[in-house]
């Protein structure tokens, strides 16, 4: 379903705001996006189901007529007819898989957009307690909705229609027929109802603490030489395998409940192949059937047994991809940042920040990081936030730069509040630079424009301010030399002045940074504090940082 608002793909997305979504709603959900194809799905599975019929109805006729010991051209049209029937059958089965794939890569392409979309939106303070990168992991789930989809929408809806028309087929021979097949749906209905949600449950709680083993992976590759130092002690293989002692604690329990699935439903195949071999046995000894009529009722047994397997064979999947819906949507269950406001900064002027006993306290937490905090910043000011470790120097510039929520007291952007303000306009205004900040892949460019128009005679003069220019120059692509994920080859001085690049560029109207210097020589950070820190430059300047000299040439200090 496409957001007119934002331009983008929603996949998973619930019915009604606020409301707890079960996996099988969201099933339902994902489903209503591709009625019309599905819709199609299942009008060739209705037609599949009643083609399929020609074979038991078609052998019965030739049955039939082979009794009369002669070979007749309707003899052969029979055969032709049922022949006829099987490739039509394969026919719409290609039909099907294409309809299927088309969906399969659907969903994978949104998907993909989506998580790129929202991830970056996600409230931050949502983060606190996630890991980012664990989350992104539940992307992988949509393959498994990718490989289920075909056995849900294909084989379990033809096995479902190939049941109905076998059991109504069979009404036609005797009414007996009709008591038999309300029974074996009963049956099916109670199998499901009982077990189904536990087995919904199990795989939940297996796929739980499989992602927590990937996550303690992932802990352990980034801290490949803490681990190899240290491997003697075996932290990392006893955690490991707590993890995955609970892991396959919990895939055992679901193994049971696919098990007791299996039984009963082997139980309800002896019930349907018992009922209908002993029913038409007694029909024919009172010569209310004949051996044609007879051969084809048991090829509709052997029709409605297999449906029966394909149905207990896509079980597991139906739970793999309720389980993968669970996992996916709960990124999408997360908030996005609040884009109530309207207008746009107006920044000519430069900004002026002014702070009315503002408050802040994390969620889930008693104590509050300041309390009743008031300062005014005026337009162009160059500013340093100074204070005690855990005095909140970094949460308050979070907030500034709007990262996290004002919610108790004021926050005014040029005597506005800051929820006036259009939150993605806002954020084109400012740059944000904290020490976990880092490069991504990509080239030196990218790293530093993100892909923002930018005026080549200020990306000269930022370059060459942080001393940038000589390195890039010497590289064999220069500015478009590709970097790896957090410049893993770089020196840190080297990573450092890319970001602050990337911070400078363009002439932000607002400046915040933390730390932005530390592994910068001492001569070239005097010559990058004195750049920034300069009365007639165009931002105003928020720093957080122990090195004396931003001290120095600031104009006003903030000391919580």
């Amino acid at each position: 379903m496409e957001d007119s608002k934002n331009g983008v793909f929603i996949i998973f997305e619930q019915t009604k705001a606020n409301m707890e979504t079960t996996p099988l709603l969201r099933f339902w959900n994902l489903i209503k996006q591709y009625k019309k194809r599905i819709r199609l799905i299942y009008y060739y599975a209705i037609i599949s189901g009643l083609v399929n019929l020609s074979l038991p109805l078609g052998i019965q006729a030739i049955i039939n007529y082979l009794q009369t010991g002669e070979l007749t051209t309707s003899w052969l049209v029979l055969v032709v007819f049922v022949l006829v029937g099987i490739a039509i059958n394969g026919k719409i089965q290609i039909n099907q898989l294409r309809i299927v794939e088309d969906i399969q890569q659907d969903i994978f392409a949104r998907s993909a957009f989506e998580f790129a979309y929202r991830i970056p939106r996600i409230k931050h303070l949502n983060f606190d307690n996630l890991h980012v990168p664990a989350l992104v992991n539940r992307f992988f789930d949509v393959m498994t909705i990718q490989k289920g989809m075909p056995k849900i929408l294909i084989d379990f809806s033809l096995a479902c229609f190939q049941i109905i028309f076998g059991l109504i087929l069979l009404t036609f021979y005797s009414s007996y027929f009709i008591i038999l097949g309300i029974s074996l749906f009963i049956i099916i209905y109670l199998i499901f109802k009982y077990t189904g949600p536990n087995g919904l449950k199990t795989s939940i709680k297996e796929s739980k603490y499989k992602y927590s083993l990937v996550h303690w992976l992932e802990e352990i590759a980034s801290n490949t030489k803490t681990f190899k130092i240290e491997s003697h002690e075996n932290l990392h293989l006893d955690k490991t395998d707590d993890i995955n002692l609970k892991y396959l604690e919990n895939r055992e329990n679901h193994f049971k409940v696919l098990i007791q699935q299996f039984i009963l439903f082997i139980g309800f195949k002896v019930w349907v192949a018992a009922g209908l071999l002993v029913l038409g046995s007694f029909l024919v000894f009172q010569q209310q059937m004949n051996i044609g009529q007879f051969v084809a009722s048991e090829i509709i047994i052997i029709l409605i047994i297999n449906s029966v397997e394909k149905i207990t064979l896509v079980v597991e999947t139906i739970y793999d991809v309720l389980t993968a819906l669970d996992k996916i949507g709960y990124v999408h269950d997360l908030g996005l940042d609040c884009q109530k406001g309207q207008a746009e900064l107006d920044d000519r002027q430069g900004v002026k920040i002014e702070a009315k006993n503002l408050s802040f306290q994390y969620p889930d937490e008693d104590t509050f990081v300041f309390k009743n905090l008031s300062f005014c910043i005026e337009p162009k000011s160059k500013v340093v936030l100074k204070g005690d470790s855990g005095s909140g120097k970094t949460t308050l510039l979070n907030i500034l730069g709007r990262i996290y929520p004002a919610e108790k007291g004021e926050l005014l952007y040029n005597n506005r509040e800051s929820s006036f303000y259009n939150l993605e306009s806002f954020y084109k205004k400012i740059s944000f630079t904290v020490p976990t900040t880092t490069l991504f892949e990509g080239t030196i460019e990218e790293n530093i424009t993100l892909n923002k128009k930018i005026d080549p005679a200020n990306l000269a003069e930022i370059l060459e301010v942080l001393r940038l220019t000589d390195f890039i120059n010497q590289l064999p692509y220069g500015i478009q030399t590709n970097v790896d994920s957090k410049g893993r080859k770089l020196s840190r001085s080297v990573i450092q002045k890319i970001i602050l690049s990337r911070a400078l560029i363009g002439n932000p109207s607002l400046l915040l940074l933390e730390d932005p210097l530390r592994f910068i020589d001492k001569d070239e950070k005097k010559a990058i504090i004195d750049y920034i820190m300069h009365p007639e430059r165009p931002w105003t300047a928020i720093i957080i940082a122990d090195y004396e000299y931003w001290s120095e040439k600031c104009g006003q200090i903030i000391k919580l």
